[in-house]
């Protein structure tokens, strides 16, 4: 009797690891959206130890996730691409207005080989860049040189998953400081970035 307790607490506790350890967000296909919305999504899959595999279109504010995760936490796979352009605020008439402010705040929170990349090709502007390919695997590693690069190979995305984003189970929280992170989410407010 005593055994079988003790064996049924050890597979438990096994697969209680086993899903923290494989907690994974799956990027497919995200056109992006309030700044604020991606910084606290990512803030939170960066608290829980979550991976992100970028899997095709990660554009706008979904390309926040480069700076926000840890380098260790992300990886990128020859689907990938990701899109910049500058922040923006809806007009009255339902036109829109740069808003420098949040274009400079997401900058701050990419990393510096990603600023420089931007800066080569004119900056954030009104005009969507992509980096893919070799340019993309020097900045965000690529899948298999990557800790995320097990955990994309056992997982498959739902194709019912609303924004083709799949989160899995969440793995135990961690504190961070992130500074430039809150200053952000401060400055961005209702600004819109897609």
């Amino acid at each position: 009797m005593r055994r079988a307790a003790f064996l049924l607490i050890t597979a438990i506790a096994l697969a209680l690891m086993a899903s923290s350890a494989r907690a994974m967000i799956l990027i497919t296909a995200d056109r992006g959206g309030l700044i604020t919305d991606y910084a606290e999504r990512f803030l939170s899959a960066r608290a829980t130890g979550e991976q992100v595999v970028i899997d095709g279109a990660c554009l706008s504010a979904c390309t926040l996730v480069v700076g926000m995760l840890p380098r260790d936490k992300i990886c990128a796979t020859p689907k990938a691409v990701l899109g910049f352009h500058a922040a923006w605020l809806p007009t009255r008439n339902r036109g829109r207005v740069n808003s420098l402010p949040a274009s400079r705040a997401m900058m701050d929170v990419y990393p510096a080989d990603l600023r420089s990349w931007i800066a080569r090709r004119g900056g954030l502007t009104t005009k969507m860049i992509f980096l893919h390919g070799r340019e993309l695997a020097a900045i965000v590693p690529p899948c298999g040189t990557s800790a995320s690069a097990s955990a994309y190979a056992s997982r498959k995305p739902h194709p019912r998953d609303p924004r083709h984003i799949r989160r899995s189970a969440s793995a135990a929280a961690r504190p961070i400081a992130a500074a430039p992170l809150r200053r952000l989410t401060k400055k961005a407010g209702l600004i819109n970035d897609l």
